[in-house]
């Protein structure tokens, strides 16, 4: 199925992306961004927040936005 995935990490980009019928939040969110905590991001689905579990739907937009912004040390 076909969702659109905006990504506000870095510089951000928004693309379309395929994925396998009955994946999850969870699921999308560790192909999409190995290595790193979901507890990081705000996670959205059609631009409301969602609980891991949330199965995705064909046409969906979801959004990853990190909540911790790391900068430069004072």
């Amino acid at each position: 199925m076909r969702l659109l995935y905006i990504n506000n990490d870095g510089g951000g980009y928004a693309d379309y992306v395929h994925v396998s019928d009955g994946m999850t939040v969870e699921q999308f969110f560790n192909q999409q961004m190995p290595g790193r905590k979901p507890s990081d991001y705000l996670i959205r689905v059609n631009r409301q927040p969602v609980p891991r579990d949330h199965v995705l739907q064909e046409g969906d937009r979801i959004t990853l936005t990190p909540t911790k912004i790391e900068g430069a040390a004072a």
